[in-house]
């Protein structure tokens, strides 16, 4: 065998070993930031009830977590482009244990103004972990189509399930160790990770080779501004019902303990998650030209009938915990699909060289969105319930699915940095 050949055959294995290193590394992270991410927010809000706030004063405590998660999408993009993506997700990891060591102080000391404050970490952690791991999936992809929605997908689709489990390990923990004796089990776990991320990951990933100007976090592409747009309206809807108000619809009204109403939400974040993975499958791919738009449109509209019919159905003489598991069943179907086929597309249309910069732009919409939705969600639940919140679901899901419409059907979709 040739001397060259042989050279050639070694360099092409290191670089696919080099790929899946770099791919499993990323994935490992945003699965143990994942965890710790779900088991907070249920900690939050589970203690925080056992308090006496209110449904709205729950709400509060996330407001800058969402919105510093707004201004790290836009920052976070463009700091990826210039420092690199590896750089950025371990910042993200290392602001994740801080926050959760803020949390550890005794009880005396956990005034709104300072959980507030953690949870700004938290926010500004959440999306440097995310924009990071979807923006590295552009250069690890094979093709810009079906390899790329699989591993996006998977990405996507994992993380949520292991957000189900955060989810169900913050109830237990409550229980278990109390409030501060779990985010300070979280925060040493977390530690872990994040030492073997910085031993690991060493690959400069998404550095541009044109060192971007701040101005340019903004997108010139009216495929991912309109994408944007539909996006932070259906991150909305899905929000408006379920970061607040169903978890103390399903404890107040229901009369679920804690770690009933943990584990029932962890069960259908692990299935929503489920189905994301398999989106490929389920829902296809826009290939070639064909931006997607009309797949866009249809599961939305259907989507949106999802959180109407729970509304009736709250309306009759029926069991309120059948109604709600049978929607949040259609509801996870649908939405996964939605969001699945959202974050491919995003993926796909930025461009190749500082796809940070548009992806950051995007999931600063859907942190937009979020906001909206969480703050939604206590207001409205605290003032006229739970079917108040699922009918402006609808609402705002029937103006995603609109927006989507907005989408150019075919012609280019990637921009160039300008």
């Amino acid at each position: 065998m040739p001397i060259g050949w042989l050279n050639w055959r070694i360099t092409l294995a290191a670089a696919v070993d080099s790929n899946l290193r770099d791919y499993s590394v990323i994935t490992g992270n945003y699965w143990a930031y994942t965890l710790t991410d779900g088991a907070l927010r249920m900690l939050v809000v589970l203690h925080f009830h056992t308090l006496g706030y209110t449904p709205f004063e729950i709400a509060s405590l996330f407001l800058f977590y969402e919105l510093f998660g707004i201004v790290t999408n836009a920052v976070g993009g463009w700091l990826g482009a210039r420092i690199g993506l590896n750089r950025t997700m371990q910042i993200g990891l290392l602001m994740q244990i801080v926050a959760l060591a803020m949390l550890a102080v005794p009880e005396a000391y956990l005034t709104v103004v300072w959980v507030m404050a953690a949870q700004a970490l938290s926010g500004i952690a959440k999306d440097l972990n995310k924009m990071s791991a979807k923006s590295s999936m552009k250069s690890i992809a094979k093709d810009s189509h079906r390899g790329l929605y699989r591993i996006v997908a998977f990405l996507t689709g994992s993380k949520n399930a292991l957000k189900g489990g955060g989810f169900f390990l913050g109830a237990v923990l409550l229980s278990w160790l109390g409030f501060q004796g779990a985010v300070l089990a979280m925060a040493g776990g977390l530690t872990v990770v994040w030492l073997v991320s910085m031993w690991l990951l060493t690959t400069e990933l998404g550095v541009a080779k044109n060192k971007p100007k701040f101005s340019q976090i903004f997108s010139k592409s009216v495929a991912i501004n309109t994408l944007s747009l539909a996006r932070f309206f259906l991150f909305a809807a899905r929000d408006v019902w379920f970061v607040v108000a169903l978890p103390v619809f399903l404890h107040q009204v229901i009369g679920w303990d804690y770690w009933q109403v943990g584990g029932y939400l962890a069960l259908w974040v692990i299935v929503y998650g489920a189905i994301q993975a398999m989106a490929p499958k389920l829902m296809g791919v826009a290939e070639g030209e064909n931006t997607g738009r009309n797949q866009l449109v249809l599961f939305g509209l259907v989507l949106a009938l999802t959180p109407a019919a729970i509304a009736l159905g709250l309306r009759t003489a029926w069991d309120p915990a059948l109604v709600v598991s049978i929607g949040l069943l259609a509801f996870a179907l649908l939405f996964a699909m939605n969001s699945a086929f959202h974050s491919y597309l995003i993926v796909r249309f930025a461009r190749r060289e500082g796809a940070s910069l548009d992806i950051g732009f995007y999931y600063m919409s859907n942190a937009a969105g979020r906001l909206l939705g969480t703050v939604a969600s206590g207001a409205l639940y605290q003032w006229a319930g739970l079917g108040v919140c699922l009918w402006i679901s609808a609402v705002l899901i029937v103006i995603a699915s609109l927006t989507a419409l907005l989408i150019p059907k075919t012609g280019e979709t990637e921009v160039e940095t300008a």
